[in-house]
């Protein structure tokens, strides 16, 4: 939910209208898909990234204004907690230097805002949950000041009418309340877009629905969260406690979550559409002027504001999105399972292992989602994120196996044939793929990092977590890959 949105009290009415206007959406949506009126001639691939503000100490920094004043940069924008900002890297192609370029184009801006963040007495940090982050940094008053996160945190303890619980049982327990949902600022990520036809849609979203466990295994970057450590990808659990609208009752009644994997395999975009618009109840029932059909009728292509609002509100691990440039609608699958960092080099990494594989897993003759349970894939996901390269996972032809076995023998020589399929030059392959293959040979990830320094310092926690971060920030910015930092 990118827009921004007024500071509004909603009625009763206005809730009904929304409704109305929603459907009205998809009944049009899926009017445009029986048209075939979508842009289809380029597979663009995009990223968004999170990254966290830290002090001169390590500690989180409450200063997004100061520090998105002094970038300057429109590319640069807030994110839900004052310690947080995003950039957001135009789509483009991988192929003809296109891989190398974007990761260039991602070490430039982020030199360039490092260098301006340092004179509002600031730094930027690339990683899944900031170590030092403490609970006394997460409350209202935290909130980033644009009113769309205001309204949101209304919404959502409206509809919960209760504290959020955090319980996250991991090596060690966390079990802790509530009262606004910036808990949820404390997961920052990467976001990776793949443009894609309508035709094509569900096989690329089922593909990366069957990926996202490896995604999360050899990525793995965010064992601590308020100086416990859980998971070795925390970040999902914590996503998804902390965006939750349901009271225990609606729980156990089986209502969905709002951060959801899904419950099937689709045959079209549409059908993730149409069940976000049955199952969720609307957050911020906001009405647009536009009538989308009558500007369909008159020949132009509607933004569909209502349905795309409504989907920003519903956080699948990958996510489709709508939406309209230069006059001509796309198609979008959003893979929102990766954590920010360590460094660019390893995100340039894990985009180029998830790309990779996009250009080879939705074109196989018997694809992969038609010889294993969805219930599987979601499984995989939350081993991944629990163990990381330690988890056993499965795989058609394999059954379960250790990740690091997986992504070596099967998934690593397929990203390799989906980058040249895309025109990637080899040595850039080698170079990105070879940052995965150097975290299974080593069981070197993020996290594994984090806690291997962590212990080795000992002492204090916090003071022991902050040496880490402080380490981490110089590493970070080296650009050197994860897997080669020393402990």
């Amino acid at each position: 939910m990118g827009r921004d949105v007024p500071i509004v009290v909603f009625s009763r009415d206005d809730r009904r209208k929304y409704r109305e206007k929603v459907h009205r959406c998809l009944d049009v949506f899926a009017e445009l898909l029986r048209e075939s009126k979508f842009e289809v001639d380029r597979s663009l691939a995009g990223l968004e990234i999170e990254l966290n503000i830290v002090d001169g100490a390590g500690e989180a920094c409450m200063r997004n204004a100061e520090v998105l004043a002094a970038i300057a940069r429109p590319d640069w924008a807030t994110e839900l907690g004052q310690f947080n900002v995003e950039i957001n890297i135009e789509p483009q192609e991988l192929g003809d230097g296109g891989a190398r370029r974007l990761e260039d184009d991602v070490r430039a801006r982020l030199n360039h805002a490092e260098e301006r963040a340092r004179s509002q007495g600031a730094r930027l940090m690339l990683v899944g949950i900031l170590p030092t982050l403490r609970e006394r940094d997460i409350g209202e008053g935290t909130l980033s000041a644009n009113p769309r996160y205001k309204l949101l945190n209304e919404q959502i303890f409206a509809a919960r009418g209760e504290d959020l619980h955090l319980r996250i049982e991991g090596v060690e327990l966390l079990d802790t309340r509530a009262d606004s949902i910036t808990p949820e600022a404390a997961c920052t990520s990467v976001q990776l877009h793949l443009q894609v036809s309508p035709p094509a849609f569900a096989a690329h979203w089922n593909a990366a629905q069957a990926i996202a466990g490896p995604q999360v295994a050899v990525a793995a970057n965010s064992p601590y969260l308020f100086g416990k450590e859980l998971h070795r990808e925390t970040r999902i659990a914590l996503f998804e406690q902390a965006t939750d609208t349901r009271p225990d009752e609606l729980k156990a009644q089986g209502v969905r979550p709002r951060v959801w994997f899904g419950e099937r395999w689709i045959t079209s975009v549409f059908d993730l559409f149409e069940e976000n618009v049955r199952y969720y109840p609307a957050l911020l029932p906001i009405c647009d002027d536009e009538d989308p059909r009558a500007e369909l009728e008159q020949g132009r292509v509607p933004q569909l504001h209502e349905l795309t609002l409504h989907n920003g509100t519903v956080y699948r691990w990958n996510r489709p999105v709508y939406a309209v440039v230069d006059g001509r609608p796309h198609l979008r699958v959003e893979n929102r399972v990766l954590p920010a960092g360590p460094s660019v080099l390893d995100i340039a990494a894990n985009a180029a292992f998830y790309y990779g594989l996009m250009s080879v897993l939705p074109h196989a003759e018997r694809p992969v989602w038609s010889q294993m349970s969805f219930a599987a894939a979601e499984e995989n996901l939350y081993n991944a994120a629990r163990h990381g390269l330690e988890a056993r996972l499965y795989w058609p032809g394999l059954g379960e196996v250790p990740a690091d076995e997986l992504i070596l023998r099967r998934l690593l020589p397929m990203a390799y044939e989906g980058l040249n399929l895309r025109g990637v030059d080899h040595d850039v392959s080698a170079r990105l793929l070879g940052v995965i293959e150097g975290r299974c040979l080593t069981g070197r990830t993020g996290a594994t990092w984090q806690v291997e320094k962590v212990r080795t310092i000992g002492g204090d926690r916090h003071e022991a977590l902050r040496a880490m971060t402080l380490e981490y920030l110089d590493r970070m910015h080296a650009n050197e890959p994860v897997h080669t930092w020393a402990v």
